[in-house]
Order: structure tokens, then C-alpha cells, then sequence
């Protein structure tokens, strides 16, 4: 029989990143959160925990974590079927999901603020891109992604939301400033580019479609959406940016696309934990009919 008192002293410490603030969630004290913890590692012959700054979970542990959200889950579908079970202080339950920053910045976070008001649920969302999401799920440390991955992790579903359109695009002066003679692999080699972190692949996707072999990009790292958008307009750099998002900037003419019939649309796709949670999937059902609004369909 698992030991869910440790259990969840193992979830609060990965949650919270540290064992003080764990025994602050959980109203008791850190040598008995430490203590726990201890119990179930020796239990288990392994370490759960990285104690550092936060504290982060080792594989075992994300997996034990994965298990506490999905049986926190099933006691709250059992809670709803006999309410004379659940507690009158009863904590609103924990959803880890996963998504990227360019649906997050756009149509995502409308939808989970939606059914935030409406269920009884904290949201505790992790930004990665969308080639890595799924990893999130394949490790346990989430119970949902929006992941540009159609197979399924294991023990998940896959659902299809759509296509989120991406368009290049500059301000006015960087268009004449690098790319007045055209845009090919010289002038990209030498233009500044605009990246999100070291895994966004986007603009040499793109690059790699136009000139049909691989282009040294130089470019400019900056982990925002918005301050992709920023930065374009300011002249720092040209980059992928989601069409709705930049919509208004292109009317106005702040931005203007360095080839206007050249598009990258990327399918992105919902994977959830398996679990018969009819929480779990009304949330899905929510990104579900959002993404059918916001994003292309086949």
C-alpha cells in the first residue's frame, strides 16, 4: 500500500521547489515533510528529489508525482458522485499542464482562465516549444500538453487542434536596412533573426524551406512572445510570429512580411493523461472548441 501522506509531501516539495514552503502548503512542519520524503526514497531505493534552488524531481520521482495528479483526479470524480465525502476546507486540485508560448500568448490562455472560474482547480502551467512539450507528459511532470507531437506519450490520448499559421515578418526600416536587394541565404546569413530559446527551430525551418539547404543564422534569444513582437517593431530583428498575433501590426503597416506568400503552418496537437477524470476532460473539450475558433482546420 503507497504511503499517500508521503506522497503528497513529494508532490508539494516538487510543486512548491523547496521543502519550507511544501510544509507551509501542507500546514505542517519541514522536518516532517523531510521526513517523509526520506521514508518513501528509502522505500523505493532511489532518490526522488534534487535538493537545490528549487528543488527539482528526479525521473522516479515525476513519476510518483504524475501518480499523486492522477489519483487527486479520481477522488475528485468520487467527490462530485458523493459529495458527503468531500471535505468542507477541501483545496482547490492542482492541473500541471504544458503549452507553448506562442498559443499561450494567444488563444490558450483566454481558455484556461475560463475554466479556471468555473472549476475548482488551480492551473500550474510550464512554457516550452512546441517540439518539446510532449516530454513534459513522457516524464510525468504534466497530465497536458499542446504539443506539435502526434503520437500519443504513453498512457495519453492525442487529439489534432488545428494549425497555428507563423508569417516572417520585419518593421519597414529592417526590410530596406537588410533585405532591399531580396531576401535569400545571403542576406538571411547576415541579417539579425529573432529566437525564443536554443530549441526554437522556427525561423531555420523556414530559412531551410526558401533557400532548400541549411543557413547560419545570426540572431537574437528572446524567451517572450510579445517581445517578439516588440523587438521586430523596433528593428532588432526579423522572426516567426503567429499571424493572429501580429494581425493588427500588419494593417497598420508597423510590420510588413518579408515574403508575403510564404507561411509556416505548424499542426498542434492535445495529449492528456488517460485518466477517467471528467475534469480532465472538460478542460480538453475547452481547448478543443477554442482551438477550433483560433486555429486552421483541415
Amino acid at each position: 500500500m503507497l504511503d499517500y501522506a508521503a506522497l503528497s509531501a513529494l508532490a508539494a516539495v516538487v510543486r512548491e521547489g523547496s521543502f519550507d514552503r511544501a510544509a507551509r502548503a501542507l500546514h505542517v512542519t519541514p522536518s516532517a515533510i523531510s521526513q517523509r520524503v526520506r521514508q518513501l526514497e528509502e522505500r523505493v531505493g532511489c532518490a526522488l528529489v534534487v535538493r537545490g534552488q528549487p528543488c527539482t524531481a528526479t525521473a522516479a520521482g515525476r513519476r510518483l508525482c504524475q501518480h499523486v495528479d492522477r489519483v487527486r483526479l479520481l477522488e475528485h470524480e468520487v467527490q462530485d458522485l458523493l459529495p458527503a465525502l468531500a471535505s468542507p476546507n477541501c483545496a482547490r486540485l492542482m492541473l500541471p499542464i504544458a503549452v507553448n508560448a506562442d498559443s499561450l500568448a494567444t488563444w490558450f490562455a483566454p481558455t484556461l482562465a475560463t475554466f479556471a472560474e468555473q472549476h475548482p482547480v488551480l492551473m500550474n502551467v510550464s512554457v516550452d516549444d512546441q517540439d518539446h512539450t510532449a516530454e513534459w507528459l513522457r516524464s510525468g511532470a504534466v497530465l497536458a500538453a499542446v504539443t506539435a507531437t502526434p503520437r500519443a506519450a504513453s498512457g495519453c490520448n492525442s487529439r489534432a487542434l488545428g494549425r497555428m499559421r507563423y508569417v516572417a515578418a520585419a518593421s519597414p526600416l529592417f526590410m530596406q536596412r537588410h533585405f532591399a536587394d531580396g531576401v535569400d541565404a545571403d542576406s538571411l546569413a547576415k541579417a539579425p533573426s529573432l529566437v525564443f530559446n536554443n530549441k526554437d527551430a522556427l525561423q531555420a525551418r523556414w530559412v531551410h524551406r526558401l533557400c532548400q539547404h541549411p543557413v547560419e543564422l545570426p540572431k537574437h534569444t528572446l524567451p517572450s512572445s510579445e517581445a517578439f513582437v516588440t523587438a521586430a517593431m523596433k528593428g532588432m530583428g526579423w522572426g516567426l510570429h503567429p499571424e493572429w498575433l501580429i494581425a493588427p501590426h500588419l494593417e497598420k503597416g508597423s510590420l510588413v512580411t518579408l515574403l508575403p506568400d510564404m507561411p509556416l503552418d505548424v499542426p498542434l496537437y492535445w495529449q492528456h493523461a488517460r485518466a477517467a477524470s471528467g475534469l480532465l476532460e472538460r478542460l480538453s473539450q475547452a481547448v478543443i472548441h477554442a482551438a477550433r475558433s483560433a486555429l486552421l482546420q483541415p
